[in-house]
């Protein structure tokens, strides 16, 4: 039986995908799994039992994923997952915006309750004010989508279908994402010659080193006067104070975001939503049952599909019982390790029916199928002794 432990609450029908084999736990040092949303995980102690952590979202930024990699504990997250309900609400808020939404239900509500309409009343007094909160239409009008993965594909598309020119940039894009994007959507490595004449501009990329702060003051400046920005991906990502600048300058009209915070909230020009991207239940449930059913082909079939810190790698479905083993090998990605692990299996007499070995940065995975059960002791005694080899782990 094994052990999973939940630090945030979990969808039901993400945990019902768990099955008999395994149990929930209160005590994360038994569990073999760790089920997470939003809990910050950077400070915690992890024991030598913690086989994997799936995230039941997007986002990675709460969990320590160098410090998981070195001691061979893989992360998933759950890409795409949530990937509707993102884009449904980033449509929401263009077009509140648009047509002066906001402005206008907060004027009815002040003038219903604090106001004075006078003798003419409230529904007459609306239809004499209304005329300040004309708004204008997004057909025809232009947005770069920045980032085409999953989120940024759904927006450049419904975009398109809404009457909108669409342009997309990516410094590059999966095989899956090209094939899900309209084929009538352009898209470019090259930022500066697309944003220039776009009327909005709209982030779905990930944070990272690499990315965070690249909505800077330059990115701005490059960008139509009185464009829009949005942005529904991470705070990180966009110099905040770059656009409070470009806001009270006039360069920017308006800021959406997904992510208040104490200096930028007050701002006339700024729409605050209070991280509502991915909160809806069926984000969660879809979330919820990826992560489940990536820890469970990670722990029962040693396979890694959607993880932040280790490479994909597959031998498919094994079946326990088949008088075969797998052995799942977690090591750095540094020269001579394969040789060193088939030999040190060569040495031991186990003869390699498949094989499969990915890298990813400075982490690798390996995975052995053998014709015969193994001594599953004794292989991780003696692989594990190897300098480059971090985590050994055998299925039977």
């Amino acid at each position: 039986m094994y052990k999973i432990a939940t630090l945030n609450k979990i969808s039901p029908k993400g945990l019902k995908k768990l099955g008999d084999k395994y149990a929930l736990t209160d005590d994360i040092n038994s569990a073999d799994g760790i089920l997470v949303r939003s809990q910050d995980m950077l400070e915690m102690e992890f024991s030598p039992q913690l086989l994997a952590i799936a995230r039941a979202g997007a986002g990675v930024n709460n969990i320590p994923l160098d410090r998981c990699a070195e001691k061979g504990i893989v992360v998933f997250n759950a890409p795409g997952a949530n990937a509707n309900a993102v884009k449904e609400l980033v449509l929401t808020a263009m077009l509140a915006e648009a047509r002066n939404l906001y402005d206008g239900m907060h004027w009815v509500h002040k003038l219903a309750t604090k106001g004075d309409p006078g003798e003419i009343g409230l529904v007459k007094a609306v239809e004499k004010g209304k005329g300040q909160f004309a708004g204008r239409e997004i057909a025809g009008k232009k947005i770069c989508v920045i980032g085409l993965g999953a989120i940024g594909v759904l927006v450049a598309n419904a975009c398109e279908a809404l009457g909108m020119e669409v342009v997309g940039y990516a410094p590059f894009m999966t095989v899956r994402a090209a094939h899900d994007m309209s084929n009538t959507v352009p898209f470019t490595t090259d930022l500066d010659s697309v944003i220039g004449d776009c009327d909005y501009v709209t982030v779905h990329v990930p944070a990272s080193p690499q990315t965070n702060g690249m909505i800077n003051a330059d990115i701005i400046q490059s960008m139509k006067n009185g464009a829009i920005l949005l942005n529904f991906s991470r705070d990180k990502l966009v110099d905040e104070d770059a656009v409070l600048k470009a806001l009270d300058e006039g360069k920017l009209k308006k800021y959406i975001t997904d992510f208040p915070n104490d200096k930028i909230v007050g701002h006339e020009n700024i729409i605050y939503i209070p991280h509502l991207g991915a909160s809806t239940g069926e984000a969660e449930d879809n979330c919820a049952i990826l992560a489940v059913e990536e820890i469970k082909n990670y722990i029962e079939n040693g396979n890694i599909e959607n993880s932040v810190n280790f490479p994909a790698c597959s031998l498919g479905k094994f079946i326990s019982g088949n008088g075969k083993s797998r052995i799942c090998i977690l090591n750095k990605n540094v020269p001579g390790i394969l040789g060193e692990i088939t030999g040190m299996l060569a040495a031991m007499n186990i003869n390699i029916a498949n094989m499969v070995n990915q890298s990813k940065d400075n982490y690798a995975y390996t995975m052995v199928d053998t014709d015969a059960l193994v001594d599953e002791a004794s292989i991780i005694k003696q692989l594990a002794a190897d300098d480059g080899i971090i985590r050994v782990r055998v299925i039977q």
